[in-house]
């Protein structure tokens, strides 16, 4: 092979490597709400936002009622799960009768997803649709993470931007950069190994 060729092939290399790096963001983002039995919004990101898209979709009539997660731990001298209800009473207190605080101690997606299931069987005992709430970059690996830990429910996803935290224009901002990184991590770590652990592993 000539040199020519050699570096005509790195220069192609080059250039698919920094094509792919430059849909990374984008590729984890998903965003395809369907009309649901239930509308959960996992816990998470910064503030209320993916609380208020939930609601948002709510009262758009994509589902009848909402399970919003919540974190058993302090925050502030009181109970997030505690604050996340108070909440909910000031913010949507026409809706206060379809939404559902779910209380979970998991730190991982997988964890958190298997301990709403209780609440949804509560909530809505003849469910067989959910929709799920997150932060943009989150929902590819939350969508395959639901589906794998609750598969008797049919699920679709819908994405809460927040330009905080991340962008699909990664390079653009170190936030972004750090998230899109991040997330990736975990995503590789979830399709390569947490979720062919046995349940309850």
């Amino acid at each position: 092979m000539t040199k020519s060729a050699r570096f005509f092939i790195v220069i192609l290399l080059v250039a698919a490597i920094g094509l792919a790096a430059s849909r990374a963001g984008n590729w984890l983002v998903l965003n395809d709400p369907h009309r649901a039995n239930v509308i959960v919004v996992l816990a998470g990101g910064l503030g209320d936002i993916r609380f208020q898209r939930g609601l948002g979709l709510l009262r758009e009539g994509y589902a009848q009622q909402l399970v919003l997660d919540a974190p058993n731990w302090i925050e502030y001298g009181r109970m997030a799960s505690d604050l996340a209800r108070e909440y909910v009473k000031e913010a949507a207190p026409d809706w206060q009768t379809q939404i559902h605080v779910c209380s979970f101690h998991s730190d991982s997606t997988l964890g958190e997803l298997r301990e709403v299931a209780p609440c949804l069987r509560a909530v809505a005992p003849q469910a067989t649709s959910v929709l799920l709430v997150t932060s943009d970059f989150h929902t590819r690996r939350a969508l395959s993470t639901a589906r794998h830990a609750l598969p008797q429910y049919q699920w679709s996803v819908a994405a809460t931007p927040d330009s905080n935290a991340f962008g699909k224009s990664w390079w653009r901002n170190r936030e972004w950069a750090k998230t899109t990184l991040l997330e990736w991590q975990k995503l590789c770590w979830w399709q390569l190994a947490e979720r062919w652990r046995k349940f309850g592993n």
